[in-house]
């Protein structure tokens, strides 16, 4: 079994998140993308080999192509044995961060999950069947499952520290981060899934949905954290795309169905996910980095 292994980190803690660990490095931040997965809010005690590689090494991808649209906080990516010696010099930082790590500059981070949606699927389509409504909004009628929504929606919610992030209206919005804040955060989250759904769609990939976290660097605004990653996005197979049914995809939808379908009730602990299930979530995750930048990543060191 892919048993999660912590390994110590000798620079002081900044944050460790479900996936996500930060240490403070001098000015800046080190930021580690480790294997844990989280499924509805709970970290599973199982890892996915490779997972902290492909989401280091897609969000670098993504930052270098974003750079036109809103600059972001990476500094440098730890891609290599080489760059990782390179930024050791007053500590012994382990072989294991080589590619799955990045130096990045530290941000007053805005306290909102800004959420895009172009299709309408998981807790959007819940609510659609329910009340007729995305994020209070109200739809169409007879929209389908997964199907492509007239124009890509821009649904907020809160970013919590434990629990479930909430909805926002525009308004709650506006309240909690002040009004042009607010129209940055709609301008840009909308601007970079476009372009990268766009981008996607040419390598065979439906960028369905997506979160964006973003900040303050020396009072410019600025992306941060993760981008356009399996972690963080729905990918679906473009040559595969039906609308009205779930959709064969490249991210962690069938660890959340197997979850689903294993009856445990989503509270701590989680179960361990069976072998199968670990290897093909592996596989998923490298064939969206491939199809996405074109080569093979940067395994483990």
């Amino acid at each position: 079994m892919s048993i999660i292994v912590e390994t110590a980190v000798p620079l002081p803690v900044f944050h460790k998140g479900k996936v996500r660990d930060t240490y403070t490095l001098d000015d800046t931040l080190l930021l580690i993308a480790s294997d844990r997965v989280s499924a509805f809010d709970v970290v599973l005690p199982c890892g996915i080999p490779d997972k902290g590689n492909v989401l280091c090494q897609i969000s670098a991808f993504w930052f270098d192509k974003t750079e036109h649209i809103i600059p972001n906080h990476v500094v440098k990516t730890i891609d290599s044995i080489e760059t990782l010696k390179s930024v050791s010099d007053k500590t012994d930082l382990p072989d294991y961060l080589a590619g799955r790590s990045m130096i990045v500059k530290k941000a007053e981070r805005i306290p909102v999950e800004a959420v895009v949606r172009g299709y309408i699927s998981g807790s959007a389509w819940a609510e659609y069947k329910e009340s007729g409504t995305i994020s209070g909004i109200r739809q169409p009628e007879g929209l389908q499952m997964s199907q492509q929504l007239q124009e890509p929606m821009f649904t907020p919610t809160t970013k919590a520290d434990s629990g479930h992030d909430l909805p926002l209206t525009n308004k709650e919005l506006v309240d909690l981060v002040g009004k042009e804040t607010a129209q940055l955060l709609t301008e840009k989250s909308l601007a970079i899934y476009s372009y990268g759904r766009e981008y996607a769609l040419d390598r065979g990939i439906i960028i369905a949905d997506t979160k964006f976290e973003f900040g303050f660097i020396d009072g410019e605004f600025s992306l941060i954290d993760e981008l356009l990653t399996p972690d963080s996005s729905r990918f679906w197979y473009a040559d595969r795309y039906v609308p009205g049914r779930s959709q064969p995809s490249l991210d962690k939808q069938p660890i959340r169905d197997w979850l689903e379908d294993s009856g445990w009730n989503k509270e701590p602990p989680a179960p361990m996910l069976p072998e199968q299930v670990i290897k093909e979530s592996s596989e998923r995750y490298k064939t969206a980095y491939y199809r996405l930048v074109g080569t093979h990543i940067r395994s483990e060191a």
